[in-house]
This record gives structure tokens, C-alpha cells and sequence, in this order.
């Protein structure tokens, strides 16, 4: 089996799309071999992979930092949102990439306010992934005291969203 580096960018944006957590492909001239979610090595990971001329050329992958929240299995259920300590507040943080949206629907309520009080499961926010709309809910209880980020913006994964001062 032989692949060449636009099917192997396709095999890759296909397998970044999807749930595989770990995937093994081995060819006569290569091994292919990508664990997500996983502790990762302290250094970059080199992959062999063959070249047009059929030569194995080495690819060097960065590492991939493991998540901080739990996995969902569950299909359009992102993780719960992580809380990170700082101060004596808790910082709710995006458990995945997405556009950050504080109500349901253009010209609805908002889900929370600052001065709001909140209680586990609770939903804060709602985070579109993929056109999926994900509600976040809360972890803790407490007092909202700062959103940290405005409607419709686009977030990263761990990115802090909402300040809490837990009750």
C-alpha cells in the first residue's frame, strides 16, 4: 500500500472530523499511527511516510496536548466545560473549539448575566460546532461575576468564558 501526501492530507482532515480516538495503518513501507486525547510524549513524534519516488521520507509531528475535559460519547454532546481556579474565582472554559453564543436564538433571553446566580447543570452558554448547537452547563454553583467573551466570538478549546464566584 502506498500513499502519497494528498491522500494522506485527506486520510488526516477525514479522521480530524471525526470521533477515532486511536488509529493504526500500516503499509509494506510505513506505519502510520495517531492517538488523540491521550498523555502525550514530551517531544514530537516522527512518522514514516513515503515520497513520490517511493523513498520513506520522515514527518515530524508536534505533539498534541491531551484534554482537560472528559470525553462524551454521546453523538452532538460536547464534554462538560471545564473550571479552572484563579483567585477565588472559578473560570468555566470551553471544552472544544466553536462560536460562543449567550442565548438560544437571536432576540431571546440571554442564559446568564453578570450578578446571575447559577447552579450545577445549569445551561450558561451554547457553543455551534459544526452547525451543532452545544449548551454548556454549569459544573458548580455560585455568582456569575464576569463573561469573559462576547456574543457570536469564536473560542478556542480551554479558553475561559465565564468568571464564577462559587457559592
Amino acid at each position: 500500500m502506498n500513499l502519497d501526501h494528498k491522500q494522506l492530507d485527506h486520510l488526516l482532515a477525514t479522521l480530524a472530523d471525526s470521533d477515532i480516538q486511536e488509529f493504526c495503518l500500516e503499509g509494506k513501507d510505513f506505519r502510520l499511527e495517531i492517538k488523540r486525547n491521550l498523555p502525550s510524549p514530551s517531544g514530537p513524534t516522527l512518522v514514516n511516510v513515503p515520497s513520490a519516488s517511493n523513498e520513506i521520507a520522515q514527518v515530524v509531528v508536534p505533539p498534541v496536548a491531551a484534554a482537560s475535559a472528559p470525553v462524551n460519547d454521546s453523538l452532538g454532546t460536547p464534554p462538560p466545560a471545564a473550571a479552572s481556579t484563579k483567585g477565588e474565582f472559578i473560570e468555566i472554559t470551553a471544552p472544544m473549539v466553536g462560536t460562543f453564543y449567550r442565548a438560544p436564538a437571536p432576540g431571546e433571553p440571554v442564559f446568564v448575566e453578570v450578578g446571575s446566580r447559577i447552579s450545577v447543570g445549569q445551561t450558561v452558554c451554547i457553543l455551534e460546532a459544526m452547525k451543532l448547537m452545544n449548551e454548556l452547563e454549569s459544573e458548580l454553583s455560585g455568582e456569575v461575576v464576569e463573561i469573559l467573551v462576547e456574543n457570536g466570538t469564536p473560542v478556542e478549546f480551554g479558553q475561559p468564558l465565564i468568571k464564577v464566584r462559587p457559592a
